[in-house]
């Protein structure tokens, strides 16, 4: 496992001022590195690992409502 931290939310992040989710793609890889970044002896980031879950759902959600072309 890796002990550095999971790098801040670049812009493409979505909070209260984002415009739309980030893609599945990018937010599983945000759950993977938070993953990652936990030792065995540290507090589980429960929070943080929360909302990336719902961000998550919103953009597998949003992309199987897509309408196919």
């Amino acid at each position: 496992m890796s002990i550095t931290s999971p790098p801040a939310p670049g812009p493409e992040a979505s909070g209260p001022e984002g415009s739309e989710a980030p893609g599945a793609d990018q937010t599983n890889a945000a759950i993977r590195r938070l993953v990652d970044a936990q030792t065995t002896d540290g507090a589980w980031p429960s929070e943080e690992y929360e909302l990336l879950l719902v961000e998550w759902a919103a953009a597998t959600h949003d992309a199987a409502t897509e309408p196919v072309s």
